[in-house]
């Protein structure tokens, strides 16, 4: 069974146990496509509306992306598990001589690499769901601007998470160019989308804020 096909509580219960996987990656992507699902409810929550009838088409794309970011996320839950795999193996694999060692090193970089782009798959959907964000928060229904905020700040932790395992598996590979080259896309990903995030977060909070004291 996928494990999005588990129930939450059982995915959680996984998540908390010995077990290697679900691990942080598959945690990231299941976080990511919930702050996803939050931008989605403010465009449905707007589409149809009267007072928002100039946004609507807007809206539309908005949501038809978003359910697609949401999808490609959950796939990625899957995804991170299944990378995982492969590596697991590797960590256990006897090596007895110079040729066995080599083979190990050679696939252990194979699948290090192969374990870095997962999450940076997921960093990449988290930061343009952080971008849907901005919209919703924006143009969407007043009624739900706290979900567009939280939509921002749950994809920023989902990208921060995944960023963390690429650096995991970049810490390991024996060629430090390569390592340096992905951990620079991790900083240059990070720098854009999470201030980008803060801004979202701050801006609703504030029109929270105000809405309550006055």
């Amino acid at each position: 069974m996928l494990y999005t096909e588990k129930s939450c509580k059982k995915f959680i219960e996984a998540a908390a146990s010995k077990e290697p996987v679900p691990g942080g990656g598959s945690v990231a992507a299941l976080a990511g496509a919930l702050g996803t699902s939050l931008g989605h409810m403010v465009g449905a929550l707007t589409v149809g509306k009267k007072t928002y009838a100039d946004v609507e088409d807007e809206m539309m794309e908005l949501m038809k992306e978003g359910r697609q970011l949401q999808r490609d996320l959950l796939d990625l839950v899957q995804a991170d598990i299944d990378m995982f795999e492969p590596l697991s193996k590797l960590y256990s694999m006897k090596a007895e001589n110079d040729e066995e060692i080599a083979e190990r090193d050679r696939l252990m970089e194979e699948a290090l690499e192969h374990a870095s782009a997962v999450p940076l798959q997921i960093m990449d959907k988290c930061g343009r769901a952080i971008e849907l964000s901005v919209a919703f928060a924006k143009r969407g229904s007043k009624i739900a601007v706290s979900d567009a905020g939280s939509s921002a700040i749950l994809c920023k932790a989902a990208l921060q998470a995944a960023s963390l395992n690429v650096f995991i598996n970049t810490k390991m590979m024996q060629n430090r160019a390569r390592a340096e080259e992905l951990n620079e896309l991790c900083a240059i990903k990070m720098m854009k989308y999470t201030s980008l995030a803060d801004e979202v977060f701050e801006c609703v909070s504030n029109q929270l804020k105000k809405g309550r004291n006055e």
